[in-house]
């Protein structure tokens, strides 16, 4: 039998997504409890404060794992890192911060040997240098919140799911972010969600009060026949998340968002959208939804995702990152 991988996973105590009445616990589910499930790895946690000594993990890990590459989730400093020369990976946070949370002189200070993220390379490298070591991870789904899911043909057919941010639409907003918020805007990153919410068939909800109308995420996902997953620059959790649900997801796959490296396909596991022909789209499910081929696309989807996009997968790809890296 292979040894286990010791893994020392340093965080801040404050790390906001660790705390347990934090509305989001995709990070929390992903490093607190997908690392502890899988059984080649022995994993220790080590929260702290600024700094942490890594002498005290000298002899008694084979790796650190950060959450971040910013010292909001990771210590400002890993002490002694060059001396005790234990190999350090890190999630990267959104890439395109890079510069403004300082995240390549993090790495540099802290010695990170390589960053994994659900970004794909394309995006990644716009924001950091080349040497840099990226490996990408699809993360975030959670199996066990998405194993029981209403039927199907029990579902809503007469409007399309959208969720998350939106950007502001009207004239005097578009200046503004053009001038004071270039690159920043909602209307930037999310263009094709924000303008699928004008549509009166489309039922746009926001998170209130740190949650959903009326339910959790997954089991509100899981009310309607079909959903959006829409994305300027890169795909997110909503596409596997929204797929796992077992909605038909129309997905925006461009090669400006890169998104074909999940391993989704147009009408086999998802419907491709672009900001040309969403409403078309749209309407061909509308007219006819309850023609068989949207449930087996949706089914399709749910397959892909459940078996091949889920934590424990992104755990398995991370420890091949490991076994390579020590």
């Amino acid at each position: 039998m292979m040894k286990k991988i010791r893994v020392a996973l340093i965080y801040k105590k404050s790390y906001n997504y660790f705390q347990p009445n934090h509305f989001d616990k995709t990070t929390a589910n992903f490093f607190l409890k997908a690392f502890q499930r899988n059984e080649n790895l022995e994993i220790t946690y080590h929260p702290c404060e600024k700094t942490f000594d890594t002498k005290k993990l000298n002899g008694k890990c084979d790796v650190i794992l950060l959450p971040n590459n910013r010292s909001d989730g990771a210590p400002d400093q890993l002490e002694n890192i060059k001396q005790v020369g234990i190999p350090v990976i890190s999630r990267t946070g959104d890439p395109h911060w890079a510069k403004k949370f300082n995240q390549v002189e993090f790495m540099e200070k802290n010695k990170i040997d390589l960053l994994f993220s659900s970004h794909p390379d394309s995006y990644i490298y716009k924001f950091y240098p080349k040497h840099v070591k990226h490996e990408i991870v699809v993360y975030g789904l959670e199996k066990q919140l998405y194993e029981k899911v209403f039927p199907f043909k029990e579902r809503i057919k007469e409007k399309i799911l959208c969720t998350g941010a939106t950007g502001k639409t009207n004239l005097k907003s578009k200046i503004a972010n053009a001038i004071l918020n270039p690159k920043r805007s909602g209307w930037y990153f999310y263009k094709l969600r924000t303008l699928t919410t004008k549509l009166p068939y489309v039922q746009y909800s926001s998170i209130k009060d740190g949650k959903y109308p009326d339910d959790d995420y997954p089991t509100y996902l899981t009310r309607f026949r079909a959903s959006i997953a829409a994305t300027t620059f890169y795909p997110t959790l909503k596409y596997w998340e929204n797929a796992a649900a077992g909605c038909l997801t129309f997905m925006e796959i461009t090669e400006k968002n890169d998104g074909g490296f999940i391993g989704f396909k147009d009408n086999e596991s998802c419907v491709v959208i672009n900001e040309n022909n969403y409403e078309k789209k749209f309407q061909e499910f509308l007219s006819d939804p309850d023609n068989p081929k949207w449930e087996e696309i949706s089914q399709s989807g749910r397959d892909f995702a459940m078996n091949k996009l889920s934590n424990d997968n992104a755990v398995e790809k991370i420890v091949d990152i490991i076994r390579k890296l020590i």
